[in-house]
C-alpha cells in the first residue's frame, strides 16, 4: 500500500523527469498547467508533513527565504579569465603556441560559442547542489546558492549519467545570462512601473545575482549554460568534449552547438558558418572559445599568472543601434524557402547605412514576437550581416500591428507547407514564378554557369516578356532574337552580347552545370566531387543513393537528394532537353581521357591550396586546371597539403604554410611544376 512518503518521492522523481524534458532536451510532454498541478500537490504534501523535507526537492525552486547579506568564499581552483584574440592571424599563433608546448603536429580542438553573461560555479556533493558561487576577483567569490536554487536549468540534484556514477564532488562552471525574449519582456515590467530600464541582459543577469530576496531574483529569469569543470573528487576526465555531454546527462543545460575539430585549420573553415548561425539564437554571444579537447594536454599546458594556456576566445567588435521596423517582406527562395525580411528605418551602425534585415523563419517571428511599427535593436558583429536582437516592447504605443506569416506563396498564391521536423515553409509549386526567377538568377551567376549578361533585371524582363518559362528556354532564346529587339533597352549588341555568353556557356566543365542544377544540398564543392568522381551525368544518374553515400564527402543526405532528383521525372526531363540543346554532360570518351591524362599528370594525388591574388588566372580556372591534372584542390592549408599556390596579399594561409614547411609556389612555379620541369 502506497504511503504518503511514496506519494511525494514519486511527484519528485516525475517534476525531475520534467524539468529534464524542458530545461535540457526541449521536449516537455506535458503541459505548464499539469506541471504546476503536480508542483502545488507536491508542496501540499510537503508541508503536511515536513519529517519528508529533501532541500534537494524540487519545490525548493519556487525561492527561500532572503539572506541578510554576501558571503565571500575561496575557490578551490580559481576562475582565470581567457585571453581574447581578434584576428584568424592570431588564433594560428595560438595553435602554433600549443602544439610548439607540447611538441606535437596537430591539436584537436573544441569550439563553442562565447556567452555574453556572468561567470558561476556550482558545487555539487553525492550529486546535491550545495553552494553556488560568483567569479569575484578570481580567488574567492560570493556565495549566491539562494538564488542560483531558483533557476530554472540548476538542477538542485544531479541525475545519473549512462556511464558515470555521480561524483562524490564536481564543481560545474559555466554562464549566468538572461535571455533577448526575456529581456524584452523584463524591460516592458520596468517601464510599466515607472523604474528605468536595463540597458543589456548582461547587466541585468549581474545586478539580480546581487539580490538578497530569491523572491526579487526569480522574476528576472536568469538561465545558465554549463560549459566546464573546477574542483572535481571521484571523477576523471578525458576530453572536454565527454565532459560536456556527461554533463547533459546530470540534466544541466550546456553551452549549445559545442564541435571538436582535428587540427584548428578544419576549426578555422567552420568558423563563419557557426558565425552566421549565431543570428538564429535568443540570448547574447560576444565570441567563439577555442579549447584543447584532452584534459592531460591542458594540464600539461598549464598557466600563466592570470589566464590558462590551453584556451583561447575568439572574439569581434558588436555595434547596435535602435530603429522601427517599417514592414516585412517574404523573399522566395530557389528551392522555394519563404524567408521574412525586415524593412527598417535606415539607420547606421558601424560606418554602414542599414534598411534590412533578414529575419530568417516563422519561429524567429515568434521568438521576437515583432509586431510592425515595433521599436527594435539591430546589432552587427564581425562579419556577421546585421540581425534583429530583440523588441523594446517598452517602446510600444498600441499603435504597432501583428504581422501574420502568409499561408499560401505571396508569388504564386499556392498553398505553403511546413519542412517535417524542421523550421522552414516553403512553396511547393514546381512552377512558382519566384523560384523560377531565383532558380535562373542562381544557374546564371558567377559561382555557377557564369552567364555573362544573364543578370536580375535581363531575367525579370525576360520572364515578364513571356520569352523564357523555365531553364532549357534560356538556350532557346537565340530564336527569338527578333522579340528580344522589342523590348525596352534591348539594343542589338545587348542582345547578341547575351546570346554570344548562353552559347559560351554550353562548354562549361560538368561540374558547373551540376551546381546550377539546384538540387537540394549540392553546393559547389559536392559539385566538384561528384564530377570528379563520374565524369558524366550520365554515370551519375546510374549511382543509387547507397553508391553515392560512399563517396568521400557526399553523405547520406546529399546522396538521397542527388538520386531522388535524378530519378524524378522533372529531373530526368530537365537532363534530356539540356542535352538536345548541346550542352557539356560530359562524355564517356572524354572521362576515359581525362581519367588517363589525370593519372599520368606529373601533379596526380597532390593536394594544392591556392590563395592570394592571382594574375593569369582566375580561382575557379586554377582550381579547375589542378583537379583535371587528378590533384586534389583544398581550401585549408594542413599537414596534408603538398603546395600553397600564393598570389598578392595571401594573408594566414600563406602564415600557415610556412609554420608547417608547405612549399609555397608562384604560379610560374606551378606552371612550371604542371610541365614537369620543377621538382
Amino acid at each position: 500500500m502506497a504511503t504518503v512518503h511514496d506519494e511525494i518521492l514519486g511527484l519528485r522523481k516525475q517534476l525531475e523527469d520534467h524539468n529534464y524534458r524542458y530545461y535540457v532536451e526541449a521536449r516537455p510532454t506535458i503541459s505548464d498547467l499539469e506541471f504546476d498541478r503536480l508542483l502545488k500537490r507536491l508542496i501540499e504534501l510537503e508541508s503536511e508533513h515536513p519529517a519528508f523535507d529533501d532541500p534537494a526537492s524540487p519545490s525548493k525552486k519556487v525561492g527561500g527565504e532572503p539572506i541578510e547579506g554576501f558571503r565571500t568564499v575561496p575557490h578551490r581552483l580559481p576562475m582565470l579569465s581567457i585571453d581574447n584574440v581578434y584576428q584568424e592571424a592570431e588564433l594560428l599563433e595560438f595553435d602554433t603556441r600549443v602544439r610548439k608546448l607540447l611538441e606535437v603536429d596537430e591539436m584537436e580542438y573544441t569550439v563553442e560559442y562565447k556567452i555574453d553573461g556572468v561567470a558561476l560555479a556550482l558545487v555539487y556533493e553525492d550529486g546535491k547542489l550545495v553552494q553556488a558561487l560568483t567569479r569575484g576577483n578570481g580567488r574567492e567569490g560570493d556565495d549566491i546558492t539562494h538564488n542560483a536554487r531558483v533557476i530554472p536549468d540548476v538542477p538542485l540534484k544531479l541525475t545519473g549519467a549512462k556511464d558515470r556514477a555521480i561524483p562524490k564532488l564536481i564543481e560545474i562552471r559555466g554562464e549566468a545570462y538572461i535571455r533577448n525574449s526575456d529581456f524584452s519582456n523584463l524591460r516592458l515590467a520596468q517601464a510599466e512601473r515607472g523604474e528605468v530600464p536595463f540597458a543589456n541582459p548582461r547587466n541585468a543577469a549581474a545586478g539580480a545575482l546581487k539580490l538578497l530576496d530569491p523572491a526579487l531574483f526569480a522574476p528576472r529569469k536568469v538561465r545558465f549554460f554549463a560549459h566546464g569543470l573546477g574542483y572535481t573528487d571521484g571523477f576523471d576526465a578525458v576530453r572536454h568534449s565527454e565532459v560536456i555531454e556527461t554533463m547533459r546527462q546530470f540534466g544541466l543545460q550546456v553551452t549549445p552547438e559545442l564541435t571538436t575539430y582535428p587540427n584548428m585549420a578544419v576549426l578555422m573553415e567552420n568558423i563563419g558558418p557557426m558565425m552566421e548561425k549565431m543570428t538564429e539564437l535568443d540570448f547574447e554571444i560576444d565570441g567563439l572559445v577555442i579549447k584543447v579537447n584532452r584534459y592531460d594536454l591542458r594540464n600539461a599546458l598549464g598557466n600563466t599568472s592570470k589566464s590558462p594556456r590551453w584556451v583561447v576566445a575568439y572574439k569581434w567588435e558588436k555595434y547596435e543601434a535602435v530603429t522601427k521596423l517599417l514592414s516585412i517582406d517574404i523573399q522566395v527562395g530557389k528551392t522555394g524557402t519563404l524567408t521574412p525580411v525586415a524593412h527598417l528605418q535606415p539607420v547606421e551602425i558601424a560606418g554602414t547605412t542599414v534598411s534590412r534585415a533578414s529575419l530568417h523563419n516563422e519561429d524567429e517571428l515568434k521568438r521576437l514576437e515583432l509586431m510592425i511599427g515595433d521599436t527594435v535593436v539591430v546589432e552587427k558583429a564581425g562579419k556577421i550581416i546585421p540581425h534583429v536582437v530583440r523588441v523594446e516592447k517598452e517602446q510600444r504605443s498600441g499603435s504597432e500591428t501583428l504581422y501574420e506569416f502568409p499561408m499560401v506563396c505571396p508569388a504564386c498564391q499556392q498553398p505553403v507547407v511546413k519542412d517535417e521536423g524542421g523550421v522552414y515553409i516553403r512553396c511547393i509549386n514546381p512552377d512558382c514564378p519566384a523560384q523560377l526567377r531565383e532558380r535562373l538568377r542562381f544557374y546564371a551567376s558567377r559561382g555557377a554557369m557564369d552567364i555573362e549578361g544573364l543578370g536580375v533585371k535581363m531575367i525579370e524582363q525576360l520572364l515578364d516578356a513571356g520569352l523564357i518559362a523555365s531553364l532549357p528556354d534560356v538556350y532557346r532564346l537565340a530564336e527569338k532574337r527578333e522579340q528580344m529587339l522589342s523590348l525596352e533597352r534591348m539594343g542589338a549588341k545587348t542582345i547578341d552580347n547575351l546570346l554570344a555568353g548562353i552559347e559560351a556557356s554550353k562548354q562549361q566543365p560538368l561540374w558547373r552545370l551540376l551546381t546550377g542544377l539546384n538540387v537540394r544540398h549540392v553546393g559547389t564543392r559536392n559539385a566538384q566531387i561528384l564530377a570528379e568522381k563520374f565524369y558524366t551525368v550520365d554515370r551519375i544518374m546510374a549511382q543509387s543513393a547507397e553508391d553515392l553515400a560512399n563517396v568521400d564527402e557526399i553523405g547520406p543526405t546529399i546522396a538521397k537528394s542527388v538520386a531522388d532528383f535524378f530519378a524524378s521525372d522533372a529531373g530526368k526531363k530537365l537532363i534530356e532537353e539540356l542535352r538536345s540543346l548541346g550542352l557539356n554532360l560530359g562524355s564517356e570518351e572524354e572521362a576515359v581521357a581525362r581519367q588517363a591524362a589525370a593519372e599520368a599528370s606529373p601533379i596526380a594525388g597532390k593536394t594544392f591550396v591556392v590563395t592570394g591574388t592571382l594574375v593569369k588566372y582566375k580561382r575557379d580556372e586554377i582550381q579547375d586546371l589542378i583537379r583535371i591534372n587528378g590533384a586534389k584542390a583544398g581550401s585549408s592549408v594542413s599537414k596534408n597539403t603538398d603546395y600553397l599556390v600564393a598570389g598578392d596579399n595571401a594573408g594566414s594561409k600563406l602564415a600557415k604554410a610556412e609554420q608547417l614547411g608547405v612549399k609555397v609556389l608562384s604560379e610560374d612555379d606551378f606552371e612550371a611544376l604542371l610541365k614537369g620541369d620543377a621538382q
